[in-house]
């Protein structure tokens, strides 16, 4: 199953005013587990972005000078998610935006987003685990324990990374092994194997009593509730 986690950064609010993408960021995900096959990319909004978005992300219109325009991106990045499941916080804004960047192509033979790709808001998912509690990325990240602490300013490809991290931590999955055989994560874990002897005694299996057995149902049932998905294990 590929999953693509997916933020961009914008010049405003409001795509039906005039405001536009300014950088788009998103990490691959399959099986679960991170490949560090991501998309970047920097975009000229073709207008100024104002100065109280700036302090937002840090994005300065002197940067984005000569970076390319989004017809000029748009075959890249619609290959790229083609057929993944688009994880997103508070997914509607995104998904307006890159619709209206389409919309505005003079010949747009991609159509809508949601035409290539399923959908689904971390956003709609904490408030329903969470309900009544701020679930911005940042508290999620403080109530999940994950490290956001290289976030001072807001950005596309940093704000994927850590919602990748949150995402897996909220649906009780893996955050950190990557498919690459070939990464140092990978080699330290592999180097640290030791060959088990056959002459080593059997080991003592020790059963769950009925006791247990029910406690880990309950725990189990506190789990589903909170994430929303049937756990049968």
């Amino acid at each position: 199953m590929r999953q693509i986690i997916l933020d961009t950064e914008t010049t405003g609010v409001e795509p039906h005013n005039g405001d536009r993408i300014i950088e788009i960021g998103a990490v691959e995900l399959v099986k679960r587990r991170l490949t560090h096959n991501n998309y970047h990319q920097y975009i000229q909004p073709e207008r100024e972005v104002p100065q109280e978005v700036i302090e937002v992300h840090g994005i300065t219109n002197e940067f984005l000078v000569g970076k390319p325009v989004f017809a000029e991106v748009v075959d890249a990045f619609m290959e790229y998610v083609a057929g993944a499941e688009l994880i997103i916080h508070n997914a509607p804004f995104d998904v307006g935006f890159i619709n209206n960047e389409l919309s505005l192509l003079a010949n747009n033979k991609w159509g809508k987003l949601e035409d290539h790709c399923t959908i689904t808001d971390t956003l709609k998912m904490a408030r329903k685990a969470y309900p009544g509690q701020r679930n911005s990325l940042d508290a999620l990240c403080k109530r999940l324990m994950v490290d956001n602490s290289n976030r001072t300013l807001h950005g596309a490809l940093l704000d994927s990374e850590i919602l990748a991290d949150v995402y897996l931590t909220m649906t009780g999955g893996q955050t950190k092994l990557s498919l690459n055989a070939d990464d140092n994560e990978g080699g330290e874990r592999d180097a640290s194997l030791h060959k088990i002897s056959r002459d080593r005694l059997p080991l003592k299996v020790l059963y769950a009593n009925d006791e247990e057995l029910t406690r880990h149902q309950t725990k189990l049932g506190e789990i589903s509730k909170k994430s929303g998905l049937e756990l049968n294990w």
